[in-house]
């Protein structure tokens, strides 16, 4: 039972407790007296979480206590009411929590509430609430709110337009230059694919290069084995303006030497003395760490993230953007994750609007404001996060090779009932209804592990950790857009709650980088889709499609016969006509199709040549295993002229998209 009165002008909660429970076995049979209490938790108003005496041999126990709250009307307010039983040897049992959203509750009126958990237990709960609504914004915080793009990508956004408005005049021979708001957004998307990834994607970008379409385009996405290649053509600061036969060559040396060494004792040394560095550092260290050390001395020197400031700062590439999800353990990645993406300026989860400059993720925030400065991490550390192939849990196991997990949901899901009597509270639909979750008994809490437990996670200190959620974060329809989580309905399990974000490979949910480019702030009109992937080609462009249906998020339909899902073409376009606001979509799967006959577009191999255009791809001894960790010099410039044979051979389609967004853009300023 509650009610609401003014008292003295203060933000308080008044909470009144009585409590009938028993201790029943699985069957329902009692099997002791229950030494009960009662957790009281708000934590958008106090860390602590408070709680009554146990009442000692009592089925039937009885509290009367009183506990205050200073209470913010304007975020979103979730009373939990958790009842344990007392246990002296072991752990106590954790019988069930209620959820309470406070905005049900009217000032000035008196409502009496019993939350009944079933046949045979009752709580029931008296609340006495006073408040006064007070605004007050801070004058200053280390983090950015807002789902804006930063003032640096949309300065970058500005230059970029010197670039790509010529490139685009040449490519689609035009006799004058298109104005602004004519000018479509073109975005290259990769997914990942281990070293297959890093070295196809070189070949695509040269293919896209002497198109002069690598101009055109204003973003780079990329996640797993293309960030690696991303990280290393955006040390140079010119990279795009400059033939890639450079870069390509440096890379085939990375990717033929022998990588033994980078395991000798003398690394091994190395690598302890840079863990140690980081944990002095204040951070969580794991094997993630040391995967990303081992990279670093596969592939490149060290450098940070933010160094690529340098690289867009004129305009002269496109801004790279790299991606990760955050997850929560005890949760399969299809019931938690949450899209991160990284770039040069910027680090930010675009659910919640939160960004943190790229110089300051890993340091230590609270409420927005950076309390403990840590060095930036070398981008090492972020590749190693970023391809974590190590971040797998049993259920991962269990997908690769079932098409849906419901079988272990019994195990690894909460048990959630709502308990809202009728007739509810007044209220609006914006207002949580009242719900009881049932913890799984230890059986259930041993298989819940096993199955969800991540070998290891790289874990940063969070910027969202002290920050609340306004009040209406349902109605947010930008929060709704990426709204896909079991745990979007109870607030106080988000991630601002967390004092850690939990990073692992966007692969081990979809393997794409497409989500950043999906933002409706960034308008990207044509996306390039690079596929990578080992296996199904189809397949992380299906489950793309699925997700973006389901999400409602604005996507082309894809529509592909049966005769094109068992033998793949290079290149496909789909225009999105029939979905007013998609972008144009073009599609390349990794086939190697008719490269097996030509060398270049137009020109058939003699029969000397036709060896060359033998590139097992998916056999059982192709080189290119997506764990494959060294190439012949043979199998590396193999992948790199298929992949660009690839685009090249394409390059009508890929005029035809860009001439589609330009038709578009002309017609929507009409």
């Amino acid at each position: 039972m509650s009610s609401l009165s003014m008292h003295g002008g203060e933000n308080t909660v008044t909470w009144k407790g009585e409590c009938h429970t028993g201790r029943f076995s699985p069957g329902g049979a009692m099997l002791s007296q229950t030494d009960c209490y009662v957790s009281l938790w708000l934590p958008t108003a106090s860390n602590e979480k408070f709680q009554t005496k146990a009442i000692k041999n009592c089925k039937d126990p009885v509290w009367n206590e009183t506990f205050y709250f200073r209470i913010q009307s304007q975020v979103k307010n979730v009373l939990e009411l958790a009842l344990y039983d007392k246990d002296v040897v072991t752990q106590d049992d954790h019988l069930f929590t209620v959820y309470f959203d406070i905005a049900k509750l009217s000032l000035g009126e008196e409502v009496f509430l019993h939350f009944k958990c079933d046949s045979q237990v009752r709580s029931e709960i008296r609340h006495e609430i006073a408040w006064q609504e007070c605004v007050c914004y801070p004058d200053h915080l280390d983090v950015r709110l807002g789902f804006d793009l930063c003032i640096q990508e949309q300065d970058f956004l500005c230059k970029r337009k010197n670039y790509v408005i010529p490139a685009l005049k040449k490519v689609l021979q035009l006799e004058q230059d298109l104005l602004d708001h004519e000018t479509p957004v073109v975005a290259i998307m990769t997914t990942g694919g281990g070293m297959r990834s890093l070295t196809a994607l070189y070949g695509s970008l040269r293919g896209l290069k002497k198109l002069n379409v690598l101009d055109c385009a204003t973003y780079l996405t990329g996640l797993s084995g293309t960030t690696w290649t991303m990280s290393n053509l955006y040390r140079d600061a010119d990279w795009s303006q400059k033939d890639l036969d450079k870069q390509i060559s440096e890379a085939r040396k990375h990717m033929t030497k022998c990588k033994i060494n980078s395991f000798s004792l003398e690394y091994l040394k190395y690598y302890k003395k840079q863990l140690c560095q980081r944990k002095r550092e204040g951070r969580k260290t794991s094997f993630i760490d040391l995967w990303g050390l081992v990279l670093e001395s596969f592939l490149h020197d060290g450098v940070q993230l933010s160094d690529q400031q340098q690289a867009i700062d004129r305009g002269q590439n496109p801004l790279p953007i790299y991606t990760a999800i955050n997850v929560k353990n005890n949760y399969s990645t299809l019931d938690f994750k949450e899209w991160v993406e990284f770039t040069p300026y910027e680090v930010g989860l675009q659910k919640y609007g939160v960004f943190v400059r790229t110089e300051d993720f890993g340091s230590e925030f609270f409420m927005g404001r950076l309390m403990k400065k840590v060095p930036e991490s070398r981008i090492c550390f972020l590749e190693g996060m970023w391809s974590s192939l190590f971040s797998f849990n049993v259920l991962y196991i269990w997908n690769l090779s079932h098409s849906s997990e419901d079988f272990w949901h019994r195990w690894t899901r909460d048990h959630i009932d709502n308990i809202e009597e009728e007739p509810a509270l007044a209220g609006t639909p914006r207002e949580l209804r009242t719900r009881l979750l049932t913890p799984p008994g230890p059986l259930g809490r041993a298989l819940r592990a096993a199955l969800t437990e991540r070998a290891c996670l790289a874990r940063e200190h969070s910027f969202l950790r002290g920050l609340q959620l306004h009040r209406r974060y349902l109605e947010s329809a930008r929060f709704r857009r990426w709204r896909d989580t079991v745990l979007d309905t109870f607030p106080n399990q988000l991630t601002q709650s967390d004092e850690f974000l939990s990073l692992v490979d966007t692969g081990f949910f979809i393997n794409t980088s497409i989500m950043p480019l999906l933002k409706p702030e960034r308008k990207v009109d044509v996306i390039l889709h690079l596929n990578y992937s080992a296996g199904s080609q189809i397949q992380a462009l299906d489950q793309t499609c699925k997700y973006c249906s389901e999400q409602g998020i604005v996507f082309p339909r894809v529509d592909l016969s049966e005769e094109d899902r068992k033998n793949l073409k290079e290149c496909y376009l789909f225009d999105g006509a029939e979905t007013p606001g998609a972008p144009v979509l073009l599609f390349f799967p990794l086939v190697n199709d008719t490269f097996q006959k030509y060398k270049a577009p137009g020109q058939k191999r003699s029969e000397a040549e036709m060896e060359d255009g033998k590139v097992d791809l998916y056999g059982c001894c192709s080189p290119y295993s997506t764990y494959s960790l060294q190439y012949t010099e043979k199998a590396y410039d193999c992948l790199v002229q298929l992949a660009e044979y690839n685009i090249l051979n394409n390059e009508d389609l890929i005029i035809q998209a860009l001439r589609t967004a330009v038709a578009r853009k002309r017609q929507m300023k009409k």
